[in-house]
Order: C-alpha cells, then sequence, then structure tokens
C-alpha cells in the first residue's frame, strides 16, 4: 500500500528550498503541488528537461514531408494539369501548404504527446487528491509530498518535512 507524507508550507520560496533539501538529502519520490508555477522547482527536483520541443519538432518536419509529398503526388503525378502552360509541379507554389501542413501536424503532436503520453490523462484517481486538507493546494498553500511503500518509513520522512519548515504534516493512505 502506497502512503504519501505531505507538508504544507505557507511560502513559495520556503517550498523550493525545501525541495532542494529534501532532494539533496536523497529522499526519493518527491513532488510538489502549488495554486501556481514556481520559479526553481524543477531545478530544486531535478527533473529531466523537456521533451515537448523535440516532439514538436518531428511533428513539423513529418508534416512538411507529408504535405509536400502530397502537394507533389496530386499536381504532378496524378492529376497534372496544364494551367497558363506553367510546369505541373512547380517549388514555390508548394510553400503555404507545406507551411500549414508542418504547423498542423507540430500542435497535433504536441496535444497528443502531452495528454496521453507525459500528462498520462485521463488519470481520474491519485490518492493525494482524496485528502480535503489538500483543497489548498490550489488556493493559498504550497505542498511537497513523498511516495513511500514502506509503513517503517513514514515518521521518519514525517521528521524530514519539520526539519525543513513544514508547517503542517498529513499522510495519505492509498485506497485498494
Amino acid at each position: 500500500m502506497r502512503r504519501f507524507v505531505l507538508g504544507v508550507f505557507t511560502q513559495p520560496e520556503a517550498c523550493v528550498e525545501a525541495a532542494r533539501q529534501l532532494h539533496a538529502q536523497g529522499v526519493p519520490g518527491l513532488d510538489a503541488y502549488s495554486p501556481y508555477p514556481l520559479h526553481g522547482i524543477d531545478e530544486a527536483l531535478e527533473l529531466p528537461p523537456s521533451k515537448v520541443p523535440l516532439v514538436a519538432l518531428v511533428g513539423g518536419l513529418f508534416g512538411v514531408i507529408g504535405g509536400y509529398t502530397m502537394q507533389w503526388w496530386m499536381n504532378g503525378v496524378d492529376y497534372p494539369i496544364n494551367v497558363g502552360n506553367r510546369p505541373p509541379h512547380g517549388f514555390w507554389t508548394n510553400i503555404p501548404i507545406t507551411f500549414e501542413c508542418g504547423i498542423l501536424l507540430a500542435v497535433l503532436s504536441i496535444f497528443f504527446s502531452s495528454i496521453f503520453g507525459f500528462f498520462q490523462l485521463p488519470r481520474t484517481y491519485h490518492p493525494v487528491f482524496e485528502s480535503e486538507q489538500f483543497r489548498t493546494a490550489s488556493l493559498d498553500r504550497f505542498w511537497i509530498s513523498v511516495e513511500t511503500e514502506d509503513e517503517s518509513k513514514v515518521e521518519g520522512l514525517r521528521e524530514q518535512l519539520r526539519a525543513v519548515g513544514a508547517k503542517r504534516i498529513h499522510t495519505v493512505l492509498e485506497a485498494t
């Protein structure tokens, strides 16, 4: 059974510093919750860099290649039409649609990879969200959670959170 030890902080700087100290102490399973983005929390938790730019680049390149290939095939091979005695395929006439296809696939790849890959949505349940005290995470408090499966470590984690300045400490058990 998973347990989540939660510490409440009233100031954003205190939350970031506590996350930095806990990570430096080697505490595994750290996560932070706040009503707005906290500057420096990703460095404090040493989160890996985002993969979203790479996904956008790959999606955009596929869109550009697909859009240009589609136009080349339709205008130059499949159904060439002689308009004003121009060649059936012209590079410069295909740039707008190629650009639009690149943007479209980049945006769609970001959207779908973020929703289903990075965020793992639809996530309908997380044990921390069942706590009534945790509702302040979306209002005015800053929370750090530590996940553990070992019941004997809970008291030590509570002491570590107190030592880094948590105002209140709360433990949530995952209901099975």
